[in-house]
């Protein structure tokens, strides 16, 4: 992308932040969630940071909060209520840290980490211990005289316990369990359902009537205090309390970063626990007199970071729309993404389902589209950006002809189907008997294909069923041919179950994920198909997605396979035939949870059977190098895998070394 190309798209996000922060901010609306919003003011910040030059005055990321409504009487403040600035990764937050370590010119020990709540936040004024006012954020500087409404907050003390002049900040929030009462009654009603608890906690404080804000049962967490007095954050914390004020009550003093990860991680995977809504963490620096060297960046302190948890939304872009060819000739679009986190996971490709969906969204190739994962497993689009289209944008169309054999495409409901089934159904009988599955070797990929065209079978079951007077009927077979084909299929009725799932064809499912789906399955000496359809039936979205190596896309696709009915009529046909499934018998547990990744050309074996001596020792197979990685095998001539495993300080083997251990 050219700079001037780069500069327009940082006015397109200028202009769509905007919008969506004035309705977030002024008016308590919302059209897209707050992951979109923070995905966005993500990219417009890392644009500005390549291309300060285009920063101006009137950039998001140079104000806080939304205008004042007229409603209400405005409220100036002398010292200014400030955002955070957001941190999405390690990196970031360690870039933050140097940052202020380089600022002050010294290392930085302890920090204050606190749940960043999905509120509104608020000051309230003291004056001899008595509240005399509370006020909105604002812009910052000038906010909302809400008095009245917060009074009616009962975990906001009208009286404190001491006598004190102070002027206190914090978060007002919507209990979870209150948020479901309030949707339960509007349902009753006939009136609209709020989104999010955060919307309907910024309406009640904004409502004139004092008593709609009442009505709701609101709470309250103090989370500081202007020109305080103590040593620390955490000190702040506990004199807070000492005043009869509520704290978030999992917040913590931490003594290093690592620690911060540790509170960050636990609450992003428990936050659900939680009776009310967080989005990240607080990372503050626990010293108060460095906090206040460190001063204030733009609109933003120096000493403070919300250090988001991964978002469940995330906003990329479109690059392609393929079609994929089902093994019953329905075709399916997926969406090419350009590569984007979402919720600990990178996301490259999403099912858009049939092409209903595609004109439902208005999706055109080349669009930015927010995306999310819902169950925190599905990659799914869920809404279209056309204000940040270029102009360069494709329409996708459903191809006339079918992507395998050619045959015209046809459209019945809601789906396109390749009108010649057969073509889409030989590439799978191809799979099907293929050495890597049933290895039904003197059947042969060519004579498979004929059979079904010559109408000896209509699918893969009915290769069971083949006799050698079927075969007898067709030019070119003699009956010894026939016989010893015949003997292989019986030999070959009984298959290992990692075998048997990759036979199936299932979408995004190679080797690898057969063997792992096998490893985490309820299984038997002997099973017949049924009773693996039934296993592997009772694994739910979350069961799939804990497996390592399984991620999203290939989650959804095992879950929606073993719930389609015609995939399912096929299983219990191949158990009605006698097809048997092994279990995989682990001679040995030498290799248990150890992952392995292959890379170069491995001379005293093929990796075939490297494969199989690893997963007999209870190892597992990765085609990925990451951090959680064990062992790199390198022969030959490794590629980039050997790089990335010295770049994360991975164990490499060499062919040598790794005899030794499987000896």
């Amino acid at each position: 992308m050219s700079k001037f190309e780069e500069k327009r798209k940082i006015e397109k996000l200028k202009e769509v932040i905007k919008y969506h922060r004035d309705l977030y901010h002024t008016y308590d609306k919302q059209e897209i969630s707050d992951s979109a919003l923070d995905a966005l003011k993500k990219e417009l910040v890392d644009l500005e940071k390549k291309y300060p030059e285009f920063i101006t005055n009137d950039s998001p990321t140079q104000r806080v909060g939304g205008e004042p409504l007229k409603d209400f009487k405005k409220v100036n403040r002398e010292s200014a209520m400030l955002s955070l600035n957001d941190v999405f990764s390690r990196d970031d937050f360690n870039d933050w840290i140097k940052r202020a370590e380089s600022y002050l010119n010294k290392k930085i020990e302890g920090y204050y980490v606190e749940l960043k709540m999905d509120g509104l936040a608020v000051e309230l004024i003291y004056k001899k211990g008595v509240l005399v006012q509370g006020a909105t954020r604002g812009d910052g500087k000038e906010g909302e005289d809400v008095t009245e409404n917060l009074k009616t907050i009962e975990s906001i003390p009208l009286k404190l316990k001491k006598k004190v002049d102070i002027v206190v900040r914090g978060e007002v929030f919507l209990s979870k369990k209150e948020f479901i009462k309030i949707n339960n009654t509007q349902e009753k009603l006939g009136k609209k359902i709020y989104a999010n608890p955060r919307n309907v906690a910024a309406g009640s404080v904004r409502q004139l009537d004092s008593k709609i804000t009442a009505s709701r049962r609101l709470s309250f967490f103090a989370y500081g205090m202007i020109n305080s007095l103590t040593k620390n954050h955490k000190e702040e914390h506990k004199f807070l309390k000492s005043l009869g004020f509520l704290v978030e009550p999992n917040n913590l003093e931490v003594k290093n970063v690592e620690d911060v990860f540790k509170f960050r991680d636990r609450w992003e995977k428990e936050r659900e626990k939680l009776n009310y809504e967080v989005d990240g963490v607080v990372v503050r620096v626990n010293d108060n007199n460095l906090f206040d060297k460190l001063g204030v960046v733009g609109k933003a302190p120096r000493g403070a970071v919300a250090y988001k948890f991964s978002p469940k939304e995330a906003i990329t872009q479109v690059l392609d729309v393929r079609v994929q060819v089902g093994r019953t000739g329905v075709l399916t679009p997926v969406a090419v993404l350009k590569p984007v986190g979402l919720h600990g996971v990178t996301i490259s490709h999403a099912t858009l389902h049939n092409y209903d969906e595609i004109k439902r969204l208005g999706l055109k190739i080349g669009d930015t589209v927010i995306i999310s994962r819902a169950g925190d497993v599905i990659p799914k689009i869920i809404k279209v950006l056309p204000e940040m289209r270029s102009g360069n944008e494709k329409e996708f169309k459903m191809p006339t002809k079918c992507p395998i054999g050619g045959s015209m495409v046809i459209k019945s409901g809601a789906l396109y189907k390749c009108s010649d089934v057969k073509a889409s159904l030989a590439e799978f009988l191809k799979h099907f008997v293929s050495r890597k599955t049933f290895d039904i070797r003197g059947l042969g990929r060519k004579n498979v294909v004929r059979f079904l065209k010559e109408g000896l079978i209509k699918d893969a079951a009915d290769i069971f069923l083949l006799s050698k007077n079927d075969m007898a009927k067709l030019a070119g077979f003699g009956e010894l041919s026939a016989s010893n084909i015949v003997e292989e299929i019986k030999e070959k009725k009984e298959i290992d179950l990692p075998k048997f799932i990759l036979s199936l064809g299932i979408l995004h499912v190679g080797e690898e994920t057969s063997y792992l789906l096998s490893k985490n399955i309820k299984t038997k000496k002997i099973m017949n198909p049924v009773y693996v359809m039934e296993s592997i039936v009772n694994l739910s979205m979350e069961d799939l997605q804990s497996i390592n190596d399984i991620g999203p896309v290939v989650a959804e696709s095992i879950f929606e396979w073993w719930r389609d009915n015609n995939n399912l009529d096929f299983i219990k046909k191949l158990d009605k035939v006698g097809v048997a499934v092994k279990d995989v018998n682990v001679a040995s547990q030498k290799l248990k949870g150890k992952t392995f990744v292959l890379t170069g050309t491995l001379s005293f074996m093929s990796r075939d059977e490297i494969k199989d001596i690893i997963r007999g020792l209870g190892g597992n197979l990765s085609s990925v190098v990451s951090s959680k990685t064990d062992y790199v095998v390198a022969g030959e001539s490794p590629g980039s895998k050997y790089n990335k495993a010295r770049d994360l300080s991975v164990i490499i083997l060499n062919e040598e070394e790794f005899k030794k251990m499987i000896l």
